[in-house]
């Protein structure tokens, strides 16, 4: 598995935040449109809305991010400091890459870069 240095992170993060941004916005639509009778459309829409999300989370997995969340969205780029592996970690709503945790203890040991 790949490291990606902080810089690395932040520039893929700043890469990937039109297509976060359009997975938060095609999640919604999905959902409203599994739930039947919206204005955004039927089936069609619904099964195409979902392809899109698959393409979409895929390119994202491809740059060697982790998905971690889908709602709310997480993504986290392995990384290391001093020696010890962390997630550089990116929540919805975020705008920029700012939270880290010990590879070990999850979203819940989440600290301030």
């Amino acid at each position: 598995m790949d490291l990606f240095t902080l810089d690395e992170a932040k520039a893929e993060l700043a890469r990937l935040l039109p297509v976060l941004d359009e997975i938060v916005r095609l999640r919604a639509d999905a959902a409203e449109l599994g739930a039947g009778s919206s204005s955004l459309g039927g089936l069609p829409e619904f099964k195409a809305a979902q392809a899109r999300l698959d393409e979409l989370l895929e390119s994202v997995q491809k740059t060697g991010a982790e998905l971690k969340g889908f709602a709310p969205l997480l993504v986290d780029f392995p990384s290391s400091m001093d020696g010890v592996p962390v997630l550089l970690c990116w929540l919805e709503g975020d705008r920029e890459l700012g939270w880290y945790h010990r590879a070990d203890l999850g979203f819940a040991g989440r600290r301030r870069l």
